[in-house]
């Protein structure tokens, strides 16, 4: 009998780990530590998502994590393949992420966590303001809503049943 090794299977998304956390708990025979994962996926096309994951050891956690993330990518719009169609602001919790469209050759104006969902997200000229809580895990979040409350103009013709020249 043959023994066939499987093939990796090519990989549909990047990855980005925004966020790696050291979780303890404390019992009576001592401290027991795991770890929590927040990464996010994308194929720098106008797919991307966000999953955590938390395990007893970083890699199980950062795997966990990833196919988390794959089960929850969202499709954004994206104008010109470069940047997000209109002005939006994405809240979770107490973090607010505001994103705005940018000119040709602005580039990512946007640091941490929101720069690595933007990037994945096929994003190339956009300006941001983070406001409120710099949370990792919020902060990501918020830019993923800020992405999906996206529509162009197109999306907005089909939703009131007019043309596109009747809306510009």
């Amino acid at each position: 009998m043959e023994k066939r090794r499987r093939e990796p299977r090519p990989k549909l998304y990047e990855e980005e780990i925004i966020n790696i956390g050291r979780v303890t708990k404390v019992t009576k025979g001592g401290r027991h530590f795991r770890f929590s994962a927040t990464v996010a996926v994308g194929d720098r096309k106008g797919k991307v998502g966000i999953g955590t994951g938390k395990a007893n050891e970083v890699p199980d956690a950062i795997k966990k994590a990833v196919s988390a993330a794959t089960k929850n990518i969202v499709t954004v719009s994206i104008v010109d393949e470069r940047t997000i169609p209109h002005e939006a602001i994405g809240v979770q919790g107490a973090s607010k992420v505001m994103l705005k469209p940018a000119l040709k050759g602005t580039g990512v104006k946007a640091g941490g966590p929101v720069r690595s969902v933007l990037e994945l997200a096929g994003v190339k000229d956009i300006l941001s303001k983070s406001l409120g809580s710099s949370t990792k895990i919020n902060m990501a979040n918020a830019t993923l809503k800020a992405l999906k409350a996206q529509r162009t103009v197109e999306e907005v013709a089909a939703l009131r049943g007019k043309k596109v020249e009747e809306i510009i």
